[in-house]
């Protein structure tokens, strides 16, 4: 037998970045909008505010010290939100365009709004 070698990590590609504003499309939140908090592409998911909630029961620490119950958002995967318009109340799939600089952005198919800035 040979030694494992360790393998390298696999960032995915994907279409939403932290700050976006999404709507969940699948799930037991589904309808639900909130801003992207951070991406893992690693793991090709995403945590988004107010979506996904879980509780966890912490043990206390210190002597003393009372046990509590934490919430706290958990990962999704990216293929479950959709990116949302807020001006125009409406989810879209994106598209890539160039600006007049020939800067590559990302677009909402739907209503042409543009992205990054």
């Amino acid at each position: 037998m040979g030694i494992k070698k360790p393998q390298p990590k696999v960032f995915y590609k994907m279409h939403v970045k932290t700050g976006d504003t999404v709507q969940v499309i699948a799930g037991k939140d589904k309808g639900k909008v909130g801003e992207v908090i951070k991406a893992l592409p690693e793991l090709s998911k995403v945590v988004v505010k107010g979506v996904n909630i879980k509780t966890k029961h912490v043990k206390p620490q210190q002597e003393g010290e009372s046990g509590r119950i934490v919430t706290q958002e958990a990962p999704i995967h990216s293929s479950n939100v959709m990116l949302y318009s807020t001006k125009q109340n409406v989810a879209s799939r994106i598209c890539y365009t160039f600006t007049e600089e020939g800067k590559k952005v990302r677009m909402l198919k739907k209503t042409g709004e543009i992205l990054d800035k």
